[in-house]
């Protein structure tokens, strides 16, 4: 089941890069969230503004198949909150809408994922890592379908199992355990403050949910499954797309050369 972990033993390296990446945007997060609780419509705007500078500056030390990952998650995660909150319901902003903070956020998010995972500290100590995160989302589970929460959380169980199977059977079980703590703490803070809540019920299972829901992170690690997933598909994509085009030129070349002579 650990065959997609790092191995045991080994003197992974530290890059200051990675722990600046997942410093930096723990701060902006923070900061964000609690600036949004009480901000008008423009200071949402200027957050939003602020997010793709910060993002834009970061991925600038990136490669490019991070780059494109970093793409397909903004895109993805976008039009799933656009579907999930204003549409569904399953959580609703202050103002109703999807804030202009929120597509950059989600490249910051995960982009910090993936520096958490390739970092010499979550390497080299990723089984204990693993244990932490199944210990205390668990429990967590737990105290949301006990019956001694305020607020029952069956789809926060339902999530759990949903990030057991990501972490055990997908491909990248670092990010996803990276991304918990990066999704764990946006999501804490964003519903103390205000700055959204879940619904009760979850309009599609009809099942109680926590606010957030326990298991929240699985969602996240969709999409950095399809981030990931899809980043190789879309770089040959391309790939293809140019060498389909310099073959056309070439031949558009020679027919003319041909008329020519």
């Amino acid at each position: 089941m650990l065959r997609h972990f790092p191995c045991r033993d080994v003197a992974y390296p530290h890059k200051k890069r990675d722990y600046f990446i997942a410093a930096f945007t723990f701060f902006c997060v923070a900061v964000c969230l609690i600036s949004d609780a009480s901000a008008s419509m423009e200071k949402q705007n200027a957050l939003g503004v602020s997010g793709w500078v910060f993002l834009i500056g970061l991925l600038l030390g990136e490669n490019k198949e991070v780059r494109v990952q970093v793409i397909i998650a903004v895109i993805f995660a976008t039009i799933g909150e656009h579907f999930a909150s204003p549409f569904m319901g399953g959580y609703t902003y202050r103002f109703g809408n999807v804030p202009a903070y929120v597509p950059p956020g989600h490249g910051m998010v995960y982009l910090t994922a993936v520096a958490l995972a390739r970092s010499g500290l979550f390497l080299r100590y990723a089984r204990e890592i693993t244990g932490l995160v199944i210990g205390v989302c668990g429990l967590w589970s737990l105290w949301g379908i006990s019956g001694l929460a305020e607020q029952g959380d069956a789809v926060g169980a339902m999530l759990f199992c949903v990030f057991l199977v990501y972490l055990f059977k997908g491909r990248s079980p670092m990010v996803y355990l990276a991304a918990f703590f990066i999704t764990t703490w946006l999501e804490l803070i964003g519903t103390a403050v205000g700055t959204w809540h879940w619904a009760p019920i979850d309009p599609v299972l009809g099942w109680p949910q926590g606010n957030p829901p326990s298991g929240v992170a699985a969602w996240y690690c969709l999409v950095d499954a399809v981030a990931i997933g899809g980043a190789p598909v879309l770089i040959n994509g391309f790939k293809n797309g140019q060498v389909w085009l310099k073959a056309l030129k070439a031949q558009k070349a020679a027919y003319q050369g041909t008329g020519n002579d």
